[in-house]
């Protein structure tokens, strides 16, 4: 009889290897068409394998101050502390979806009385007392690979987490980088109106002198007093905005608001070749791409799960323990009992809850292939945007350089010939004011290559290594 107990908990032991062969969990594999080499539209600009987004925020970004600013926001900003503990509860799946390989264990502890009446079954029994102590076991086989495809939904559950801190590291340190530039560029912008407000200054008393000897009228110092003014109100405005930008700037490092330290922004240099690298490296840089993926993966693999649903459930459970009367007895030899049950369970007819789901997570995972395919068309928008728009800004600042250079002169001419009673001071009011707008139009060009530099670096998927 024991025999024959060994063979047959052998046999239903062994049934899990038997119907491996009948495994239908499929193994993910990456659309082979989901990567273009058109994903760039970069005309004639050469791709290769390497990309700036491989280079660390620390080589790109050279300036100490804006080290320390990115360092410090890495560290302190909210949204990224957010990421850091939902980073933590994904673990937590991850570790639950290995452990779903390992059978479940309970124990428990039990006391029962029982009072009888004298006419029940148990005549002549008053009361009745039972002491119990067992533990349960079960376990499921992973036939149809439900539990695997599980365990690899979880995971990629998980690296979406992570792909979404690298997204808001990649987006933090370009927003630091872009305000701390920006910042940078109205100090400038402020250096120059403040000096153009110094010599509009000069230029009133000069003005007014020659209103004296005749050469001009009162006309002629209204404009000049009014043009001094013009220079003051946008100094108002530069100083509001770097009021708001300093604030802002605040927000990303996570601390109240402040001012905010900063160097010159004719120091900056950004040496770090602009360098894209093949569209397939958008899969493994990007992080929106990267969470894309994952999505798609996580979808595949509950499909699996759905899929499995359709096939019969293999369980093992057992029980054993200490079961007496008396408690004198409880812990005697005779009082241990077990039980071992092997149990095949096929869903027949449940109201077509399986095929619903499984209907259900199919278009899920058309879904969740439609939305990676659009994440990497706007991941290659985004760098063509980001690359011409870098092109368009350098060579806008040779164009403004040269239109600052013919005002500038114009202006300094114009004032030569007043002051010799050879120009209209209507002229010398347009050089000067051409000239000041010139200027700062073409430190806001210098600050635009910056600002696509650090767009392109993004778009790349650089600034979370």
């Amino acid at each position: 009889m024991k025999t024959q107990k060994i063979y047959k908990i052998l046999l239903i032991a062994s049934l899990p290897m038997l119907l491996a062969s009948c495994f239908t969990a499929k193994e993910y594999v990456r659309p082979t068409s989901i990567v273009s080499e058109n994903s760039f539209r970069t005309d004639a600009i050469s791709k290769d394998s390497l990309s700036m987004a491989m280079v660390s925020w620390k080589e790109l970004f050279t300036d100490p101050l804006l080290q320390k600013y990115i360092s410090e926001g890495l560290e302190n900003n909210i949204d990224n502390r957010v990421a850091l503990q939902q980073i933590i509860a994904a673990q937590a799946y991850v570790k639950q979806g290995k452990a779903s390989y390992l059978p479940t264990l309970n124990g428990n502890a039990q006391f029962s009385h029982q009072e009888f009446s004298e006419n029940g079954q148990y005549a002549g029994v008053s009361s009745l007392d039972q002491y119990s102590l067992g533990a349960n076991l079960s376990w499921e086989a992973d036939v149809w690979g439900k539990i695997r495809s599980n365990k690899r939904a979880f995971e990629a559950s998980y690296l979406q987490t992570v792909a979404a801190h690298q997204a808001i590291k990649t987006t933090l340190v370009s927003q630091i980088a872009d305000v701390y530039y920006q910042l940078l560029s109205l100090d400038e912008q402020v250096r120059i109106t403040k000096e153009t407000i110094g010599t509009r200054e000069k230029g009133l008393t000069t003005t007014e002198a020659l209103k004296e000897s005749g050469y001009v009228t009162e006309v002629a110092v209204k404009q000049t007093e009014a043009q001094l003014y013009t220079a003051k109100a946008i100094l108002i405005d530069l100083n509001e905005q770097i009021h708001l930008l300093e604030n802002t700037m605040a927000i990303l490092l996570g601390k109240p608001s402040t001012s905010i330290e900063r160097s010159t922004f004719n120091a900056q240099k950004i040496t770090t070749s602009l360098e894209i690298g093949v569209p397939a490296l958008l899969l493994s840089n990007r992080p929106d791409v990267i969470a894309a993926e994952s999505r798609f993966v996580q979808a595949f693999e509950l499909t699996n799960v759905a899929k499995s649903n359709f096939y019969p459930t293999l369980t093992l459970s057992a029980s054993g323990g200490l079961q007496s009367l008396e408690f004198d007895n409880f812990f005697n030899a005779s009082s241990l009992f077990s039980s071992l049950i092997g149990g095949l369970t096929q869903p027949i007819f449940n109201g077509r809850k399986i095929k619903t789901q499984f209907e259900v997570s199919k278009a899920q995972q058309e879904q969740a292939l439609l939305r990676f395919k659009e994440t990497l068309l706007n991941a290659g928008k985004d760098v063509s945007d980001s690359m011409y728009s870098y092109k368009s800004a350098t060579d806008k600042i040779k164009i403004k350089e040269k239109e600052f250079n013919a005002y500038n002169t114009a202006s300094s001419y114009s004032q030569e010939l007043l002051n010799n009673g050879l120009a209209n001071y209507l002229e010398v009011l347009n050089a000067q004011e051409n000239a000041l707008n010139s200027q700062l139009g073409l430190v806001n060009s210098q600050y635009n290559q910056l600002k696509y530099t650090i767009a392109l670096y993004k778009a790349l998927g650089g600034g979370w290594r």
